[in-house]
């Protein structure tokens, strides 16, 4: 039975509980007395209107504590069609660069050690000949981002120098971050050439003046320019460079280590193909098409690679030794292209056919009905997809999604999208959809697998108490 009281007893002794008890050897002493004085205090103002209850009190206490000790980044259900969803963690990671980020965090390991020297050892050679060998580089070193790599690029190459940069491709990527910003915290002075829609060999060489640095190609990875356009390739604009003995720099952004067509993906320009062509030095990022860690990649010429290596700025930008366990792992599976679809979990996400994704629905389709009832419509449609994360915009993937309205008739019903779309948020594991249309709508692109669908499927019953 409740106990039920005007006054509580003292914390000490409500701290001596048999629930209290159990709690303390859960959470530690400190977190539970916090606990307990929250929940008194919660009473207390209460006090005129309510009695004391022991049952609640402990209630209370278990639930601020369980709130706590949960952890803020959690894993969550991805349906919002976007495969590479930088708020939601971009690439989801191959079981083998799991497997590697968990050896080297159990125990010591060979960071920065050479085993075959027996002496101090460069980080960068963990993934450094993968790199050279996947892109046909001389050298390659890695940082945290690829904002960070062009910053460092630029700091280390072009310091209190001039960068010509066609307008088209001053972009901007998440946060508000530009590239005139990144120029300019790196100490290089842009020279703005052509303009935004058509720029001409011919710009460049304009431009071309006693304080030039390097020349800077920036791949518009997350808009597009139509219409009345014109762009300078690669090949002509290196053997401008190389004619005027200076670096060119192309900086690929999202970034991808194969040709995507193979398996019926839009076309993205490749480290090996801009190397090929006459890049100096190429950057690109590790966690979008790549598949990978959050990563800045610097391939290029040997001799600029050690100069970039060499500047301040590389020691702070570094790669730590789970991100470097994980981008070589993912890097080896690029050694077998013929398994890359299979073993590396974007491209297979990308790569999904309609028809199998139609299924998905189909199956899960029932199971949101049952759990939601008659307070909604529930519908399997076709929708699209997109790459995500800056990485072709324009392209869109057929895809399935469960798609749950308002019944017809509902009053109110302008407010259910929202409504459900928090109370999918609240799962023990979160449901992400989007919004669209007046319905939420689930897509089933990244929902990939039996187990993954288990796990949906078995919390859908808390939804049943949901206020839609």
């Amino acid at each position: 039975m409740t106990a039920l009281a005007h006054r509580p007893p003292a914390l000490d002794k409500l701290l001596e509980s048999d629930t209290l008890r159990a709690l303390t050897q859960q959470h530690g002493r400190a977190a539970v007395r916090a606990a307990a004085r929250s929940a008194l205090e919660a009473w207390r103002a209460e006090a005129a209107t309510t009695p004391f209850d022991t049952a609640a009190f402990e209630a209370a206490c278990r639930s601020a504590l369980e709130r706590q000790a949960a952890a803020a980044l959690r894993p969550v259900f991805n349906l919002t069609g976007t495969v590479l969803h930088t708020n939601l963690g971009r690439a989801v990671m191959a079981p083998e660069a799991i497997d590697a980020v968990v050896a080297v965090m159990r125990g010591a390991s060979n960071l920065e050690f050479d085993l075959a020297r027996g002496a101090r050892g460069d980080r960068d050679d963990h993934i450094a000949g993968l790199l050279t060998e996947l892109t046909g580089a001389e050298a390659a070193t890695a940082v945290n981002n690829n904002a960070a790599a062009v910053l460092l690029v630029l700091a280390a190459l072009a310091d209190r120098k001039e960068v010509p940069v066609s307008r088209g491709e001053l972009i901007e990527i998440g946060g508000a971050f530009r590239i005139p910003d990144i120029m300019r915290r790196a100490g290089a002075k842009l020279v703005e050439v052509g303009t935004t829609n058509r720029t001409h060999l011919r710009d460049f060489e304009d431009a071309f003046g006693p304080r030039t640095a390097l020349v800077m190609k920036v791949h518009a990875s997350n808009y597009a320019i139509q219409g009345f356009t014109a762009a300078v390739p690669v090949a002509e604009l290196a053997a401008l460079c190389r004619a005027r003995g200076l670096p060119f720099v192309e900086d690929l952004g999202s970034g991808t280590l194969v040709d995507l067509t193979r398996w019926g993906l839009p076309a993205e320009p490749t480290p090996a193909q801009s190397i090929a062509a006459g890049a100096n030095v190429v950057t690109f990022s590790g966690d979008k098409l790549l598949g990978g860690p959050q990563a800045g990649l610097i391939v290029g010429d040997q001799a600029l690679i050690q100069k970039i290596k060499r500047h301040p700025l590389k020691r702070s930008l570094r790669l730590d030794k789970m991100t470097l366990a994980a981008l070589e792992a993912t890097l080896k599976l690029y050694r077998d292209p013929d398994r890359l679809a299979e073993r590396l979990p974007a491209l297979r996400l990308l790569t999904r056919g309609q028809a199998e994704l139609r299924q998905v629905a189909e199956r899960i389709a029932p199971a949101v009905a049952l759990a939601l009832g008659d307070r909604v419509s529930v519908q399997v449609l076709p929708c699209s997809s997109q790459i995500g994360s800056g990485s072709l915009p324009v392209d869109r993937l057929p895809s399935a999604c469960v798609a749950v309205g308002a019944p017809a008739g509902a009053k109110r019903a302008g407010r259910l999208p929202d409504r459900l779309a928090e109370a999918l948020r609240a799962l023990p594991v979160p449901v992400i959809g989007r919004i669209e249309d007046g319905q939420v709508r689930l897509d089933m692109r990244c929902l990939d697998g039996a187990a993954a669908e288990a796990t949906f499927v078995a919390q859908l019953g808390a939804l049943a108490q949901a206020r839609l």
